[in-house]
């Protein structure tokens, strides 16, 4: 999906950009990017905060789990339209609706693929079966709502006049919005604001409706296909985060935020959420941005909520400077939250000199999206060396109780986690480990991102400590942890 920045607009009229994000819904289907209920919602607060229009919050039908997503959004989530996904058939709308019909002014979002090659090889129907299927869904669903968007998945691929025919009809039929997605990421710019163009000069009634646009990313383009069919006249973006935004402050916040949910790190070069986006290494560089920050910043970091207050923290600060630079940083918490957060920086500081904006960042990732925990690290301690095999004995509490064991392995982390597997009775693969540092020097937070599979479901798992095998071993619990809750989850829907 793009990851486009919203241009300025003013409100209302067809010089207005909406920008729909799904996120939660098309940017959660990427292997082991899952989120339970508790990251859905936090997560839809902080697009709300970054005042987009649209949030997809989910695929209702998809499972109970998933219904309940949208449904626990769109009643509580309020000043944004929440938009359910439906495929074009009754029961997939009429589970939408059921989980949106609570929601500010919900939209159903109702989807059929039109190009030939889905035809032939998915739907085996022909032009006319769909084009009757698409008018009857969107008729179906306009005795909901008048908020209605219609998809014509792959678009890019399929005949642009039998397009033009399907979204005529769709209008007249109630559709509001139409979507031409690049569902393969199959597309070039020029081409695509070509089609573009040639939609909104085929399609009579196209005033009447929003003509909207949903960009995937295999070839890199998304962004540049997006702002390509926006010139062309497109009027919404569908796109995802890390990197969009109208509030701008709250872009980076929100970034780290998706970063962590879904272990996938954002690379240090990425356009304005990268940590090298606003760092200068070079001497010349270093020289100009302080006698005048413009000779080689083009925006401020402030402006996307990198705020470097002028508060120094550490273990002499108090409750109240603490939770000033939190909100600063974009995060409103309870009191309860700000009590974990103080009581986790007050361990830290015991052995930094400084707290950084990206420590404090860390520990609210950790403290305040959380999951059940079944397992948890009470102790580790670890032997190892060049003249030593390396050796891991651990502590973990499992549902309440107790237990220690100890295990060889071929480094100290493999031990450790060997160890970790014997006590769990787990028997969970590990993907892919990653280790950062947090910030600079010998006394950095070691940040450890994992991807653990077991029976088929991938999650990944989050540890944070100054302490990079004691982190290794909290983000190694921390995915068996989410294995244990998707489970239950599963469980439920199953038992329902």
């Amino acid at each position: 999906m793009s990851d486009i920045t919203s241009v300025s607009t003013q409100d209302g009229g067809r010089d207005k950009i909406f920008i729909f994000d799904t996120t939660l819904r098309d940017g959660e289907q990427s292997p082991g990017a899952s989120m339970n209920m508790q990251e859905k919602f936090r997560l839809a607060q902080q697009l709300v905060m970054l005042n987009v229009d649209i949030i997809e919050a989910g695929f209702p039908i998809a499972s109970k789990g998933d219904f309940e997503c949208v449904k626990y959004i769109a009643d509580n989530i309020k000043g944004v339209q929440i938009a359910g996904l439906a495929r074009c058939n009754k029961k997939d709308i009429d589970t939408a609706w059921n989980a949106l019909k609570k929601g500010d002014n919900s939209r159903i979002h109702t989807f059929l693929a039109t190009s030939d090659i889905h035809l032939k090889h998915k739907l085996k129907m022909t032009r006319e079966q769909v084009f009757d299927l698409a008018v009857e869904s969107v008729k179906y669903a306009a005795a909901y709502t008048s908020n209605i968007e219609f998809s014509a998945e792959d678009a890019t691929r399929s005949d642009l006049d039998f397009v033009c025919r399907v979204f005529e009809a769709v209008i007249e039929a109630g559709a509001t919005t139409l979507n031409f997605p690049d569902t393969t990421g199959y597309a070039l710019p020029e081409e695509f604001g070509k089609q573009i163009r040639y939609l909104v000069q085929n399609i009579p009634n196209i005033d009447k409706a929003v003509l909207s646009i949903h960009c995937h990313n295999d070839l890199g383009l998304a962004v540049a296909n997006s702002l390509a069919a926006v010139n062309a006249g497109a009027r919404q973006v569908e796109c995802t985060v890390n990197g969009i935004g109208v509030v701008t402050k709250h872009i980076h916040p929100t970034s780290h935020m998706v970063s962590t949910i879904t272990g996938m790190s954002v690379q240090p070069n990425k356009a304005i959420v990268g940590a090298n986006a606003f760092a200068h290494e070079s001497g010349i560089h270093q020289d100009g941005v302080l006698k005048e920050r413009t000779t080689y910043e083009i925006m401020n970091p402030c402006d996307i909520g990198l705020t470097k207050g002028n508060i120094i923290l550490g273990k002499h600060s108090g409750r109240h400077a603490l939770k000033d630079r939190i909100e600063l940083m974009g995060y409103n918490l309870v009191d309860e939250e700000v009590n974990r957060v103080f009581t986790r920086f007050k361990d830290l500081a015991d052995v930094r000199k400084e707290i950084y904006d990206e420590d404090l960042e860390a520990i609210l990732m950790d403290e305040i999206i959380r999951i059940p925990e079944m397992y948890e690290l009470v102790s580790i301690g670890v032997m190892s060396g060049s003249m030593k095999l390396p050796t891991a004995a651990v502590r973990l509490k499992i549902e309440g109780k107790e237990r220690e064991g100890a295990a060889i392995g071929v480094g100290p982390i493999d031990a450790a986690y060997r160890a970790i597997a014997q006590l769990t009775e787990t028997k969970s693969r590990l993907l892919n480990f990653s280790v950062s540092s947090i910030t600079g020097g010998t006394d950095a937070q070691g940040d450890v991102l994992v991807r653990v599979e077991d029976r088929g479901t991938v999650v990944m798992g989050y540890g944070l400590d100054p302490d990079i095998i004691t982190a290794a071993a909290k983000a190694y619990l921390n995915g068996l942890n989410r294995l244990v809750y998707l489970e239950k989850e599963s469980l439920k829907s199953t038992a329902s």
